[in-house]
């Protein structure tokens, strides 16, 4: 097993701390961009050799870059199961990239807020991802990587469409945008959840789980994103995201305020029965885990709870953390083993014990 994955699983990136703008319902911003290098085929016509010879011509380039100094540089292709988990876990690769058998590879930063990942659908997918709903800055961090790596390499370009990429729903700024939200009160209503998705709809946002594309929400977590690039400037897809995210902030916190304020008792009952549940150290399903967790976080926004219960709800940053460690790459870092699936769920079971039973201690 890789040496760095044990204190790697032991933390989180910086932008699941559980702060920033708005960060009772939005958990984070990420801005991604897709580029190909010219001169090189698309990653679905690249041959073995070739594919070799861009990987260790982007790590020479991204390790020299002063803008992403520090950054570790993860060869895929000879990296064990586990390592290729739980970086999908914490959001630095794709699932695309974890299936491919090509030469392939991800940089990241100490903070993960910004990360590279080679030969998924495009020779580069740059992202940079920030706390709470922060557009602003998670654009600009982007705009500085992506002009100091085109400085060093031909991207392939046309002044017609704009950046070239293997999707053409990509074709033109190559950006997509994408915000995590913790939706519990509209999963709960939904006529409300219904109004959410047509103005996004409307605004040809796409709404879906929390690993994106193809995933289901479970926890009330979703993730709200830019579905077409080409005919838009980079401005006009920020401001979509700009115009329908607070109004979905708000759809929940109407309806929070009706569940804190309409069903206290109901809430302090569920709070109660989740803090018990996870605190046995009983195997646990993954779904189960989620749901426990997503609802201690609604507790820890909540306003009216009684005394004795508020201060027994962990910290939003602790809860955020935990809903990442609970992942089977995650839980088999840190004991550096392979595990059976009834193993996994034996082991979240002992880690939610010791978090949850921590926190309120």
């Amino acid at each position: 097993m890789e040496a760095f994955l044990p204190d790697l699983a032991s933390h989180v990136g910086a932008w699941l701390s559980g702060q920033g703008a708005d960060s009772d319902v939005v958990i984070s911003t990420r801005v991604r961009l897709a580029r190909n290098v010219r001169g090189f085929p698309f990653p679905v016509k690249l041959d073995e050799e070739r594919a070799a010879e861009l990987v260790a011509k982007l790590e020479e380039e991204i390790r020299s870059c002063p803008q992403l100094q520090g950054a570790r540089f993860v060869g895929l292709k000879r990296t064990t199961e586990i390592c290729r988990e739980a970086l999908l876990e914490r959001f630095l690769i794709s699932r695309e990239l974890v299936a491919s058998r090509a030469e392939r590879a991800v940089a990241f930063d100490d903070e993960e807020t910004m990360s590279l990942m080679i030969h998924e659908e495009d020779h580069l997918r740059l992202q940079s991802l920030r706390a709470g709903f922060d557009l602003d800055a998670a654009f600009e961090r982007i705009v500085e990587v992506d002009r100091a790596l085109e400085a060093r390499l031909p991207f392939a370009f046309s002044e017609e469409f704009g950046y070239l990429t293997s999707c053409p729903t990509n074709v033109g700024t190559g950006m997509r945008i994408s915000v995590m939200l913790h939706l519990p009160g509209l999963s709960l209503v939904n006529r409300e959840l219904k109004k959410v998705l047509n103005v996004a709809n409307r605004l040809h946002l796409a709404v879906r789980g929390l690993h994106g594309e193809g995933t289901q929400a479970h926890g009330g977590f979703y993730q709200v994103s830019n579905q077409v690039t080409l005919g838009r400037t980079e401005r006009e897809l920020l401001e979509d995201l700009r115009a329908v995210v607070p109004r979905i902030v708000d759809f929940e916190r109407q309806v929070r305020r009706t569940l804190f304020q309409a069903k206290n008792e109901e809430l302090v009952t569920r709070v109660l029965a989740t803090q018990e549940s996870l605190r046995t150290g009983r195997p646990i399903h993954l779904d189960a885990a989620v749901n426990g967790l997503s609802t201690l976080l609604l507790a820890s926004a909540a306003n009216g709870l009684p005394g004795e219960v508020a201060s027994t709800i962990p910290k939003r940053g602790d809860l955020l953390r935990w809903l990442v460690q609970i992942h089977p790459g995650h839980l088999q870092a840190r004991l550096r083993k392979r595990l059976a699936q009834n193993e996994v769920e034996k082991e979240r079971g002992s880690f939610l014990q010791q978090s949850v039973s921590g926190a309120a201690a």
